[in-house]
């Protein structure tokens, strides 16, 4: 997308984050089945504001939006790294 590399199951810090954009800090996660499990938000939270201090930029979907609305998913993705470019 717009030229730039994403790797897929990336360690950063210490998590392992579902894409990394290394050129622009940016961190895609996909939040699926064990994101539902009592406990998780509250770490998912803690997790982002973690990377998010360290510099990082966090977007979300769920596995839902990924497999139902992959259009969207792919538009919102390519407006956040766009937004990131200009800054």
């Amino acid at each position: 997308m717009l030229g730039l590399t994403f790797n897929r199951q990336r360690p950063v810090m210490d998590y392992i984050a579902d894409f990394m954009c290394k050129e622009l800090l940016l961190i895609i996660e996909v939040d699926g089945a064990s994101h539902q499990v009592t406990g998780q938000a509250e770490k998912d939270v803690i997790r982002q504001q973690r990377l998010e201090s360290a510099g990082f930029r966090v977007i979300r979907f769920t596995a839902t939006e990924v497999l139902t609305e992959m259009e969207e998913v792919k538009f919102r993705i390519q407006r956040q790294c766009e937004a990131l470019i200009l800054e």
